[in-house]
Parts: structure tokens; C-alpha cells; sequence
């Protein structure tokens, strides 16, 4: 079992007093004698900050406490049950290649054999930054040329639809690529952030979010933090959402986002569902 989870928001130290409140629902259990990997992605004044711990062996693994204290508007975290690659570092998501990051729950069918070809796709400058050995990263990587077949690699800002556009053919291109090869499509889920918007992958069914935007939670949240500003008149317009996946049951306060559907937010917006909808996937390039 994975975790993934992410907020982004518009009050630095609201989104890790939200993930302290909701512990409870987004703990996991380590399966027994397996050691898990965890990380978290994170923006501070322009730069984009990594936390990874490719190995823990805690019987229980709380997400909450992984974001403790840190000031951020915008992460994305996950929790790591190897499935491909071994646990070290870089294989720990979330991953990171300029202002994106990215996590994703899943694995890739026969990813062992599709792994040369779907190498072959990416464009000869992005290649050298694959480090690791996760169908995760690559499918990172696939994002990533999408975006510079746009030409929005090089861009700072990328518009959401733009994003969702990336992700789509991705999600099409590999699950051409499976079924020419009779393998299941890929049913993970995935969330990716550039600081400024998040969007989220649900293909398993499992994702759930929540929003916090009433005045009296948010003023009870950072009542706590000595150096929140916490008057009425700062917190009218204060709000974050929270994604994660694999939560079942559904808390109060979670919704249900729809199943193969996109999940969008920004600092001030959403989160907003759009069908996935994989009516035209490209055919995957012939291994050279």
C-alpha cells in the first residue's frame, strides 16, 4: 500500500496544521518485515525543497508528521512500498527535475520489458536526469517531454489545461503501449505540481480531497501557532486543498473525486474534476 498525498494553498503555515488534523485518516501500517521509503516536495521563498527518507522500518508510518512545522503553500508527499526499484534515493519519490514535481502510486505492468522503448521517447537532454530505476520516474520523464513537445518545458508558469494536455497523452501512450503488448492499463494515481497549480491523476477510484476555506477551522487550525496572524480580517480569504489517495472510508469533510478524472487546483481555485477521457492515444515510438 502507497500513500500520496499534497495541498496547496494561500497561507504558508496552513497546509501542515490541515495534514496535523486530518493524521488519523492518512497514517498507514508498514506491511510486516517490509521496510517502506517516504518523501516530500516542497516550495520556500522560490526554491523547491526536498525531504527523503529512502528507508524506515516504524511499524507505523503517520504523513502528518513528515510536513511538522514546515511553512509551505504547496507539497507533495508520498510513502513507498517498493514494487520496482530498491529503496534508496532515487527511487524516493516525489521527484523532482525545476519547479515540477511529481508522485504517483502504481505499478506499470511489465515495466521490465516496456522500460527500453519508453526510454527511447524521451528527447536526449532529459534523459541524463533519470537517476533512478522506477516506472515512476520515467513516467515523470514522459511528462516532461510532452511539456517540451509543446514548448512549454522552458517556461516558468504553465497554464493548467496545458498540464492536463501533458498528462493525457502520457496516460494515452502508455496504455497504447500495454495494450500492444496484452498488459493491463495503469491504474495509479498521480500528482503534479509546478508551485503554482496542482493536478491530480485518479484512475484507481481512491482519490479524495478537501477543501478548508471557513474562517472559524481556520482560525481554530492556526490558533495554535504563536506566529500565525490569526484575526478575522486575515483569514477571510484563506484556504487550502487537501488530495490523497487510497482513502476509504471517506472522512467527514473528504469528497470523492470522480474516477479516471483529473483533479485541479490553485492557491485561490477548486479543486475542479474534468474527465480524463483517452479517446485518441498516440502509438508509442519503435525502440532504435
Amino acid at each position: 500500500m502507497a500513500r500520496l498525498f499534497g495541498f496547496i494553498g494561500n497561507r504558508a503555515e496552513l497546509g501542515a496544521k490541515i495534514l496535523g488534523a486530518q493524521a488519523e485518516h492518512l497514517k498507514l501500517p508498514a506491511q510486516q518485515g517490509q521496510a517502506v521509503g517516504w518523501g516530500v516536495g516542497f516550495y520556500q521563498f522560490g526554491e523547491v525543497l526536498l525531504r527523503r527518507r529512502p528507508l524506515d522500518e516504524r511499524d507505523q508510518i503517520e504523513p502528518a508528521r513528515f510536513a511538522e512545522n514546515l511553512k509551505t503553500d504547496v507539497l507533495i508527499g508520498h510513502v513507498r512500498h517498493p514494487t520496482v526499484g530498491k529503496l534508496r534515493t532515487e527511487n524516493t519519490h516525489p521527484f523532482r527535475y525545476r519547479q515540477w514535481l511529481f508522485a504517483q502510486t502504481g505499478t506499470m505492468a511489465g515495466f521490465e520489458g516496456l522500460r527500453a522503448r519508453l526510454l527511447n521517447v524521451q528527447p536526449a537532454f532529459l534523459k541524463p536526469n533519470i537517476r533512478g530505476d522506477t516506472d515512476s520516474e520515467l513516467f515523470f520523464y514522459l511528462v516532461l517531454s510532452c511539456l517540451h513537445d509543446q514548448g512549454r518545458l522552458e517556461q516558468r508558469l504553465v497554464a493548467v489545461e496545458q498540464l492536463r494536455q501533458a498528462l493525457r497523452a502520457t496516460l494515452g501512450l502508455v496504455d497504447r503501449l500495454c495494450s500492444e503488448h496484452d498488459l493491463p492499463p495503469h491504474r495509479g494515481d498521480i500528482l503534479m505540481t509546478d508551485g503554482e497549480s496542482m493536478v491530480g491523476v485518479n484512475r484507481s477510484g481512491r482519490m479524495a480531497y478537501r477543501v478548508v476555506d471557513d474562517m472559524r477551522e481556520i482560525e481554530s487550525l492556526l490558533s495554535v501557532d504563536p506566529g500565525a496572524d490569526a484575526t478575522p480580517q486575515n483569514l477571510a480569504h484563506a484556504r487550502c486543498c487537501v488530495m490523497a489517495s487510497e482513502i476509504d472510508p471517506l472522512p467527514t469533510g473528504w469528497k470523492r473525486a470522480p474516477e479516471d478524472s483529473f483533479l485541479s487546483a490553485s492557491r485561490t481555485a477548486g479543486p475542479h474534476a474534468e474527465p480524463i477521457a483517452l479517446e485518441t492515444e498516440p502509438s508509442a515510438p519503435e525502440t532504435e
